[in-house]
């Protein structure tokens, strides 16, 4: 009897650890497994802080001078007669003439469009309401990409018949870029009045706290051409001269009545800097 309940012990153990194993025990690999490192996140650079307590405000001028590209030539027209077909007649005949004389200079016909036509009655009297006969102006605008033949295009184009040269205005196919760097070198000339004159006062300028910007262009013919104002003014900023697109600085035309001038590119801003 003593003998058998030894066995049912027995049995009885070996099915507790059977079940113990079946069910799983914490693993030696897993007792031995280190705890997780801790990430630690590297710190993020400082926030710049503008100090805004005490600021400077200065304003910078450039001009960028260059040789203009294009010319943009209007020619016209005038023609009379008794009756508006034969005014248009003799208009017409005229124009075709200045058209091919245009072609044969080397103008594509796309940079050749009628600008302008106006077709009104000739009175006898300036209170008279007879009608003598028609008058027609008819304008032509020509785009020259190449600005030498400036003058041959007018000659060519007075011998062909027109009658009138309205206009010839020069501009640049690429403004956009001299307006860039008029407005770099703008900035530029701020910043350093800014670093001069907080210099002077005993400290140095910081962030920049705001900054306004103005920039135009205008045609600088010469003596009797439209020079702006205060020119004067810009030479204490920036005035730099930049060579004309695809040639030489200072080129001009053959000679003849059209000279070339430069495109004045001016360009201004008024900037606060914090100072410190």
């Amino acid at each position: 009897m003593k003998q058998g309940s030894l066995i049912l012990n027995a049995l009885l153990a070996c099915a507790l650890f059977s079940m113990l194993v079946a069910f799983g025990l914490p693993s030696a690999s897993a007792k031995a497994a280190p705890p997780p490192e801790a990430t630690v996140e590297a710190p993020g650079e400082p926030e710049l802080i503008c100090e805004t307590g005490r600021s400077i405000q200065v304003s910078g001028t450039a001009v960028v001078n260059v040789t203009p590209d294009r010319v943009l030539i209007q020619l016209g027209v005038q023609s009379n007669g008794t009756t508006p077909q034969r005014v248009e007649a003799a208009n017409s005949a005229t124009i075709n003439r200045v058209i091919r004389a245009l072609k044969a200079l080397g103008v594509e016909e796309k940079d050749i469009v009628t600008d302008w036509y106006v077709i009104e009655p000739l009175y006898d009297d300036h209170n008279s309401l007879t009608i003598e006969g028609y008058r027609i102006y008819n304008i032509v605008a020509v785009t020259l990409r190449d600005i030498s033949k400036v003058n041959k295009v007018i000659v060519a184009a007075l011998n062909a018949g027109a009658n009138q040269v309205v206009n010839v205005e020069f501009y640049l196919s690429d403004l956009r870029k001299y307006r860039d760097q008029a407005r770099d070198l703008a900035v530029k000339a701020a910043r350093e009045k800014a670093g001069d004159l907080a210099s002077a006062a005993g400290a140095e300028t910081g962030c920049v706290m705001s900054i306004n910007e103005n920039s135009w262009s205008y045609y600088n013919r010469g003596r009797y051409g439209w020079y702006g104002q205060s020119q004067n003014l810009w030479t204490q900023n920036t005035v730099q001269n930049a060579a004309p697109a695809g040639g030489e600085g200072g080129a001009l035309t053959e000679a003849g009545p059209v000279k070339l001038g430069q495109i004045s590119v001016r360009a201004e801003v008024s900037a606060v800097f914090s100072i410190k």
